[in-house]
């Protein structure tokens, strides 16, 4: 559980880092693309779907699988939107983890070692090789796009009946984007960095609306780096929007202090 724990926070966060293999693809789009549209209008339809809340709570199944393990769990995501987002992991009802992430730093414990984490978005950087932010995280967890669009030298292109957002501004990190015809929602997302070895893909499955957000069924996550593969997939099951949430996070006493090296 402590390996588990770890991997599944940092996925989270940097799974844009590490190659993911999809379990639904890209297919079944229906709509007709617009050859003619330009790569800066594709973009501001994806931007002009607003995500209008102030606290999402949501309940998920989550299935993490390695070369070397599987395990089925329970996770229970609160967001207040662009402020902290607290994840609690559970297995057989019991909580074994929690995570609580702001834009200033990142920290979890576990029970399985007694054990927890407190650090910045340096710490992870260093660790992971690529920049990290809250609101990648946050992204990440919505089906928003990881990176800013708008900031990036993107070109479009059709493939396989959806838009295709690519960029490839600094010869080593290769993203691209792939969005559906009629609704502009993010269905793919993929980063690869070749010298580092590492590659992701992240797959959203059917957009659901929940008052005044539409939010992605379930995300999946297989990472690969230096041939060493991860999968998650997060199946989110119930979801309320702007209810009055609690943040409750404390580390148990005697907890010891683990560093990500």
């Amino acid at each position: 559980m402590k390996k588990y724990i770890k991997i599944f926070l940092l996925l989270l966060m940097v799974c844009f880092a590490v190659s993911c293999k999809s379990k639904a693809g890209i297919a079944g789009a229906t709509a007709v693309v617009n050859e003619d549209l330009s790569t800066n209008r594709i973009i501001e339809n994806v931007y002009n779907n607003k995500l209008n809340f102030s606290t999402l709570y949501i309940k998920s199944n989550v299935h993490y699988e390695s070369e070397k393990q599987s395990q089925n769990v329970t996770a229970e995501i609160k967001i207040k939107k662009d402020e902290m987002i607290l994840v609690s992991l559970r297995f057989l009802g019991i909580t074994m983890a929690k995570a609580l992430i702001t834009p200033t730093k990142v920290e979890y414990y576990e029970k399985m070692g007694s054990s927890y984490f407190e650090g910045d978005y340096s710490v992870l950087s260093k660790f992971l090789g690529t920049d990290l932010d809250y609101q990648k995280v946050q992204n990440l967890l919505l089906g928003q796009a990881l990176d800013n669009l708008k900031k990036g030298k993107y070109k479009s292109s059709i493939e396989n009946n959806f838009y295709k957002l690519e960029e490839n501004s600094d010869g080593n990190t290769s993203k691209s984007v792939f969005v559906n015809a009629d609704k502009y929602e993010i269905t793919l997302q993929k980063k690869k960095k070749k010298m580092q070895e590492r590659s992701v893909k992240i797959n959203y499955d059917d957009y659901k609306q929940y008052y005044q957000v539409k939010l992605p069924s379930a995300l999946t996550i297989n990472a690969v780096e230096k041939g060493n593969k991860t999968n998650i997939n997060i199946n989110y099951n119930t979801v309320t929007v702007n209810e009055d949430l609690s943040f409750p996070y404390s580390v148990p006493n005697g907890y010891e202090k683990t560093n990500i090296n």
